[in-house]
C-alpha cells in the first residue's frame, strides 16, 4: 500500500504528543502572521495536514490559528488557498460563529459544503448566497457573485430538496436577467485609441461574432471580445448550468409544501398557452415559464451562431460544444411544455438537414435523435433519415471513434424502452452496433451486457448467434479495414500480411463484407467459413481479437438466458443446430473452443431440461455428431453433454415418439464409438480420450439398453470384457491407472444393475416423482404428519412456559 518512508510519516504524524503539537500550533501562527508566506509555511501547513488526516478524530483547532487559515482563503497564491482549505476540512467549525464568505473561490466554497452538516445548514447556506445576488453587483463583496451559481449548482446536485420554492423563484429571476438582458459591449481592456488614448476618451467597443463582425443581438457563449464584463460571465455560468436547473428545480417544488405559483397552464397544447409563449410580453410570465422562454431565445440564437464560419479552431469545438447543449436543452424545455415542440422542430430540422452530411457534428447529431425520439411522434415528422444515420453511419464509419461509441451507447441504455417500442430498426443493427464491442470490448463490455439482451429476438436469435461467435472475426476485419487505408501496409523489410491481401482480394471481398454488414436480414452466416478462418488464422494473436474473444462467453451466457424467455421450441431445436454445426467453425484462438464449448454444453443441457422433446425433434443430427469419433478427441465437453443427453431424454417417458427403432439406432452408433475407442490407440498428436467422456457413453448405452431389454445383452458383453482390461498389457486408450481402475469400477456396476432389468430401469430411468419429490405435500406418508406435530409443540411451549 504505502511505501516505508510514507507509513513512518503517517505514524510519527499519529503519536504526536498533544504538547508537541500545541508548540507546533504556535510556530505556525507566527509564520502566517508574517507578511510573506515563504517554502518554511507551505511545508508546515502540509505537516499539519498529515497530522489532522491521519489522526482517528477530528481536532478544533485555536482561534488564532483558525483566523489565520481562513484569511489564506483569500490569498493571492492559489496553493495557500488549496493548502488552507485542505487544513480547514480537517477540523472541526468553530462554534456558534457563522463563516466567513466575504473572499468566497472554489477552495471556500469546498470548505463551507463540507461543514454543512444537515440540510437545514445547506439551506441556510444556499439563502446566504442567495441574498447576495439580490443586492447590486457593484456593491456585492468581490469574487462572490461569480462564484455563487458553481456553489449553488453543486449543492442542487447532492441536496436539491435543501432549496425552497423562494429560492426557485429569485434564481430563475436572475438566470432569466443573466441569459438575455447581459452587457453587448466589451469588458476592460478593449479600447479603440492610440497609445496615449486615457481612459476617459475610450469609447465602448461592441462585442463580436465569431467571425469577426459585431454583434447586433444579445450576448451569449459564443460572443467574443478582449475582455468580458461581470453579468457577461454571468451568462456564460448560467447557460453552464442552466439544463441542470430545468431538469432538477422539479423535485425541489414537489418537496414543499408552498404552492407552485408559477407552475403551467392546465392544456399545455392550448392556442392560449401557445400565444402567451410567444407573446412579446414574457415579462408578465411566472418565472419559471419566463426562464423556459428565455432559454428557447437563447438556444435559438446559438443554433445561429453556430453556422457561422469562425476564425479560430478552438471557436469551431466551441461551437459544436455549445450545440449540444443548446439542443439538450431545448429538449429539456419541450418536455416541461409540449406547446414549445411545434416552435422548436423547424430549428432542430434544419440544424439536422445542415449538419447530417458531416460525420464530425455526430457529437450533436446524438442529441438531435434524442430531441427526435421524445417529440418526433407528437409533430408527426419523419424520423427514418435520422435512425439511418444513428444506426447506419454512425458505428459503420466512426466504430474507433471512443467518445463516439460511449455516447451513443449511452443514449442506447437510457432509451432502450422507447427504442424497442418506436425504432424497429434498432434491433435489426446489431452487426454495426457490435463493431464497437468488437473494436474496443474492455471499454464497452459493461454497455453491452445491459443491451444485449433487448437485440435477442425470434427474428434475429439465430442470425445474432452467429454474430457472436464471429466476432473475433469482425474485430480482426475492422483492423484490416483501418490498416487497408494506411501508407505503407508494412515496414521496409518485414513480412507483408496475408490476411490484409485477402481482405483485398476481390475473390474474398464478400467474406469480409458479410462481417461489415450494417443490418441484419441478408443471412444467417457465410457459406465459407472455413475459408474465412484460414484466411484470418495470422490474427488469432492480435491484441484486439484476443480481448475479443475472451468476452464471447459471457455475451453467449447472456444470450442463452434470454432467447428462453423469447423463442419456441422450433426456434430452440434450430439453435441446437448451429451448437453443433458452429462447434468446430471458429476461429483458432487459444482456449478460444475450450470456452465456447463450455457454454454451449452448459446452456444445452438446459434446453433439453426445459423441452425434453428437442432430442427426439434433432436426434437425426445429434446422433450423426455423437457417432463421429474425432469429436471424442477434439470436442470432449460438448460431446459428453450431447451423448449424456441422448442418454438421459431418449425416453418414452420423455416423449411419446420415441420408438424402440430410434433407441436401438442410437444404441448402435453410440456402441461403435466406444467399441473403437477403446479398442485402439488415439490418432496422432491427439490425446487419450476424457476418462469422463468414456464413463458417459457406457452410461448412455446402460440407459438405452434398460428402455429395450434386447440390447442388454451386447452392452453387457463389453462391461464383462473390460474386466479383463486391467489383469492384461498396459491399455493404449488410457495412460493414467487411477483412471482406468475409475473405468472399469462404473463398467461393473452397471453390469450388476443390467442382470436385473426392471431394478436398472427404475435406477437408470426413475419416474418424474422420484426424481422430483413433494412428500412435504404428500398426505399418505408419515412425514407431514410428524412435521405438524413437532410444530404444534414448538408454538404451543412458549405459553405452557407462561403459564407456570
Amino acid at each position: 500500500m504505502y511505501s516505508h518512508g510514507s507509513e513512518s510519516l503517517i505514524k510519527q504524524a499519529r503519536e504526536i504528543q498533544d504538547s508537541e503539537l500545541q508548540k507546533f500550533y504556535g510556530r505556525l501562527v507566527k509564520l502566517l502572521q508574517g507578511k510573506e508566506l515563504g517554502h518554511e509555511a507551505v511545508d508546515s501547513l502540509q505537516r499539519l495536514h498529515l497530522i489532522l488526516s491521519a489522526n482517528k478524530y477530528i481536532r478544533t483547532l485555536p482561534p488564532e490559528l483558525q483566523k489565520r487559515l481562513q484569511l489564506l482563503l483569500s490569498s493571492p497564491a492559489e496553493q495557500f488557498q488549496v493548502l488552507g482549505s485542505a487544513v480547514l476540512r480537517e477540523t472541526l467549525p468553530p462554534s456558534g460563529q457563522d463563516e466567513n464568505i466575504s473572499q468566497l473561490n472554489s477552495h471556500a466554497a469546498a470548505l463551507l459544503l463540507s461543514q454543512a452538516g444537515s440540510r437545514a445548514d445547506l439551506s441556510s447556506l444556499c439563502a446566504q448566497l442567495l441574498r447576495s445576488l439580490e443586492s447590486r453587483q457593484s456593491e456585492g463583496p468581490p469574487h462572490l457573485i461569480t462564484h455563487t451559481l458553481p456553489i449553488l449548482n453543486t449543492i442542487l446536485t447532492h441536496s436539491p430538496k435543501c432549496l425552497t420554492e423562494d429560492h426557485v423563484t429569485l434564481l430563475s429571476k436572475k438566470l432569466v436577467d443573466w441569459l438575455r438582458y447581459a452587457s453587448i459591449t466589451q469588458g476592460g481592456g478593449a479600447s479603440s485609441g492610440g497609445f496615449f488614448t486615457g481612459q476617459r476618451s475610450r469609447q465602448p467597443v461592441p462585442i463580436a461574432e465569431l467571425d469577426g463582425t459585431v454583434s447586433s443581438d444579445f450576448f451569449t457563449v459564443l460572443c467574443v471580445g478582449q475582455g468580458f464584463t461581470e453579468d457577461q460571465w454571468m451568462n456564460v455560468y448560467s447557460f453552464s448550468m442552466l439544463r441542470h436547473w430545468l431538469l432538477t428545480y422539479h423535485s425541489v417544488s414537489n418537496g414543499n409544501s408552498t404552492a407552485d405559483t408559477d407552475d403551467r397552464s392546465e392544456v399545455d397544447g392550448s392556442v392560449v398557452s401557445m400565444v402567451s409563449a410567444t407573446s412579446s410580453s414574457s415579462r408578465l410570465l411566472p418565472p419559471k415559464e419566463r426562464l423556459r422562454e428565455k432559454a428557447f431565445q437563447y438556444c435559438q440564437r446559438l443554433i445561429e451562431q453556430s453556422d457561422r464560419k469562425a476564425l479560430k479552431r478552438t471557436d469551431t469545438d466551441l461551437q459544436k460544444a455549445c450545440l449540444v447543449e443548446a439542443v439538450c436543452i431545448l429538449d429539456s424545455v419541450c418536455e416541461e411544455d409540449a406547446s414549445l415542440v411545434f416552435r422548436t422542430f423547424p430549428c432542430i430540422k434544419a440544424l439536422f438537414g445542415r449538419l447530417s452530411s458531416d460525420l464530425s457534428f455526430a457529437r450533436v447529431l446524438l442529441p438531435i435523435a434524442q430531441f427526435y425520439l421524445n417529440h418526433g411522434e407528437m409533430a408527426a415528422v419523419d424520423c427514418e433519415g435520422v435512425w439511418k444515420l444513428v444506426f447506419g453511419r454512425f458505428p459503420a464509419e466512426l466504430f474507433n471513434d471512443h467518445f463516439l461509441a460511449h455516447e451513443l451507447l449511452r443514449f442506447l441504455r437510457l432509451n432502450l424502452e422507447s427504442l424497442q417500442l418506436r425504432v424497429p430498426q434498432y434491433t435489426r443493427s446489431f452487426p454495426n452496433l457490435l463493431k464497437f464491442l468488437a473494436w474496443d470490448s474492455p471499454a464497452v463490455v459493461d454497455d453491452f451486457l445491459d443491451l444485449l439482451p433487448s437485440l435477442v429476438t425470434a427474428g434475429t436469435a439465430v442470425e445474432l448467434l452467429h454474430t457472436l461467435l464471429d466476432l473475433p472475426c469482425l474485430s480482426a476485419t475492422l483492423v484490416l479495414q483501418v490498416r487497408s487505408t494506411c501508407l505503407p501496409i508494412s515496414e521496409a523489410g518485414s513480412r507483408a500480411l496475408l490476411s490484409l491481401d485477402a481482405f483485398r482480394n476481390p475473390s474474398f471481398r464478400g467474406l469480409f463484407l458479410f462481417l461489415l454488414r450494417g443490418e441484419a436480414g441478408s443471412g444467417d452466416t457465410i457459406d465459407r467459413l472455413s475459408t474465412l478462418h484460414e484466411l484470418l488464422a495470422e490474427t488469432a494473436d492480435w491484441p484486439r481479437v484476443v480481448q475479443c474473444a475472451q468476452i464471447v462467453p459471457v455475451l453467449l451466457h447472456i444470450f442463452f438466458n434470454t432467447v428462453i424467455t423469447v423463442a419456441d421450441e422450433k426456434l430452440l431445436a434450430h439453435l441446437i443446430l448451429v451448437m453443433l454445426e458452429r462447434s468446430s467453425l471458429l476461429l483458432n484462438i487459444l482456449k478460444y473452443h475450450k470456452e465456447i464449448h463450455r457454454v454451449f454444453s452448459c446452456h444445452l443441457l438446459r434446453l433439453c431440461k426445459l423441452h425434453p422433446s428437442l432430442v427426439v425433434d434433432q436426434s437425426h443430427e445429434m446422433l450423426e455428431f455423437a457417432g463421429a469419433t474425432a469429436n471424442v478427441y477434439s470436442k470432449e465437453e460438448i460431446y459428453t453433454h450431447v451423448v449424456w443427453v441422448l442418454g438421459e431424454y431418449l425416453s418414452v417417458s420423455c416423449d411419446s415418439r420415441c420408438s424402440v427403432r430410434l433407441i436401438t439406432s442410437c444404441f448402435e452408433a453410440l456402441e461403435a464409438v466406444l467399441f473403437e475407442i477403446t479398442s485402439s490407440a488415439p490418432p496422432p498428436g491427439a490425446a487419450c480420450p476424457a476418462p469422463r467422456a468414456v464413463t458417459t457413453l457406457m452410461s448412455s448405452l446402460a440407459k438405452l439398453a434398460s428402455r429395450s431389454h434386447d440390447l442388454i445383452p451386447r452392452v453387457s458383453l463389453f462391461f464383462s470384457k473390460l474386466r479383463t482390461v486391467t489383469r492384461g498389457a498396459p491399455v493404449a486408450w488410457c495412460s493414467d491407472e487411477e483412471d482406468l481402475v475409475a473405468i472399469v469400477t462404473r463398467g461393473e456396476e452397471l453390469w450388476s444393475l443390467l442382470k436385473a432389468p426392471g431394478v436398472a430401469q427404475s435406477v437408470l430411468t426413475p419416474p418424474p416423482h422420484v426424481t422430483t419429490p413433494q412428500w412435504h405435500r404428500d398426505i399418505n406418508v408419515a412425514m407431514p404428519l410428524r412435521l405438524r406435530v413437532l410444530t404444534n409443540l414448538t408454538h404451543r411451549l412458549p405459553h405452557h412456559t407462561s403459564s407456570f
